[in-house]
């Protein structure tokens, strides 16, 4: 089996493939401190109560936009699964050429979803991650990322507001039944996520008059990413799981590449 690793700058997200089957889906936080030890025997411990021998994991594969963490993780990972994990970058064969003008500075993940976005597209793209910043990832028609635009998170825009307002409160973040707001909650709720919807849509627009893709498939992920994707019709497809199916898309495309130089 194979076990996929997305570590974001809030969760780490983790997946178990056997095949192209997603067995089980789990998180854990990021910011908490662990060593090495405490990282090997958490996943072992999930991956045992979601019914999964950690001997089974033959295979793993990991983005990360979290360099501090990437020590202790991956000493753990190869301390209690026995196996060196793939740490895809921007120099990783992916598929995907990255053609921004600092194609070093492009997170894993945005690659990642790349790969995933254009899979599902077949063709050009417009890749939308709803986590602690929300990126929107312009992938063209011959397998090339080509811009971004990077803004706050809905979850990042919402902490700065009632952490900088002394007399806000901290909310759930989710569609008020009217943008017309009576009262405190929903009136920040209404901004947050008709903020969010129109944000999209504007961005979306654009980029796609800028680029030229007019067809363009634009596809979303991301926790918050359900919220928004349901509330407008520039989003064409919402899938959560586009990172660990883009990390699986990667590691198939690199055994397969092990296995021709040996035919």
């Amino acid at each position: 089996m194979l076990l996929t690793i997305d570590v974001g700058n809030t969760n780490i997200t983790m997946g178990v493939f056997a095949d192209e089957s997603l067995q089980g889906m789990f998180r854990m936080m990021t910011k908490q401190p662990r060593t090495s030890d405490e990282y090997g025997f958490t996943i072992c411990g999930i991956l045992e109560h979601r019914g999964i021998d950690p001997k089974e994991i033959s295979a793993v594969i990991i983005a990360s936009v979290v360099p501090d963490i990437m020590h202790s993780l991956t000493s753990g990972i190869i301390k209690y699964l026995h196996t060196t994990p793939i740490l895809v970058s921007s120099k990783t064969d992916t598929g995907i050429r990255v053609i921004t003008d600092n194609p070093s500075r492009t997170g894993a993940d945005r690659i990642v979803n790349a790969v995933a976005g254009y899979a599902l597209a077949n063709g050009p793209a417009i890749v939308i991650d709803f986590g602690t910043a929300t990126t929107y990832d312009l992938v063209g028609p011959e397998r090339t990322l080509e811009a971004c635009i990077i803004a706050p998170g809905i979850e990042t825009a919402g902490r700065s507001l009632w952490g900088g307002a002394a007399m806000l409160p901290a909310i759930q973040i989710e569609k008020p039944d009217s943008i017309l707001a009576r009262e405190t909650v929903s009136g920040m709720q209404g901004g947050l996520v008709f903020g969010a919807i129109g944000q999209t849509e504007y961005i979306v627009k654009k980029m796609k008059e800028e680029s030229g893709y007019s067809d363009a498939c634009v596809i979303a992920t991301g926790g918050l990413g359900k919220i928004i994707a349901r509330e407008t019709h520039c989003i064409d497809l919402y899938d959560p799981q586009l990172t660990l199916n883009g990390l699986r898309m990667i590691y198939d495309r690199m055994k397969e590449k092990e296995t021709e130089k040996t035919v």
